[in-house]
């Protein structure tokens, strides 16, 4: 039974570190989304973003 369960963990590893770095390149892309679309309705609004602290 503990030669299955080590195997199982085993094999679930790679899988699970794959789906982390999927989520880090997702995660990537909708800030960089999120950034593009803040600058675009300020740039519409005219609002200095420069002046403003946007976290």
């Amino acid at each position: 039974m503990t030669e299955n369960t080590q195997h199982d963990v085993i094999r679930r590893n790679p899988l699970l570190e794959a789906a982390q770095e999927e989520m880090r390149k997702f995660e990537r892309r909708e800030n960089e989304f999120r950034r593009k679309d803040r600058e675009e309705r300020a740039a519409e609004l005219q609002l200095p973003l420069a002046e403003i602290k946007v976290h």
